[in-house]
């Protein structure tokens, strides 16, 4: 199983970026997806996850500018980010909570992480 993140990139601050997270691999079923970030020299923090079934959460930080959204057909989750702050600069995870084929637990596996680098 993996999860490869892309979309990152070097954007303005007020301006915006769309990341996607695709796992592949034998697959059984995938519960929560969701999208962390970690700065430089600090800890991972949580941005947005979303369920199978469509609930969200967000970091209060993130209502308003950041959308989650999912497209379970594809096993991809995508993050839309607006009104970018040079704040938001870090690299950005995702992660999914699934059971692999024959397995029968969930687990959570994380993508290799995109920059985001918001400038001012």
């Amino acid at each position: 199983v993996q999860l490869q993140a892309s979309g990152g990139g070097l954007v303005q601050a007020g301006g915006s970026l769309r990341l996607s997270c695709a796992a592949s691999g034998r697959i059984f079923s995938i519960n929560v997806m969701g999208w962390y970030r970690q700065a430089p020299g600090k800890q991972r923090e949580l941005v947005a996850s979303i369920t199978s079934g469509g609930r969200i959460n967000y970091a209060d930080s993130m209502k308003g500018r950041f959308t989650i959204s999912r497209d379970n057909a594809k096993n991809t989750v995508y993050l839309q980010m607006n009104s970018l702050k040079p704040e938001d600069t870090a690299v950005y995870y995702c992660k999914a909570n699934l059971r692999r084929v024959g397995g029968n637990l969930y687990a959570d596996y994380w993508g290799q992480g995109t920059q985001v680098t918001v400038s001012s």
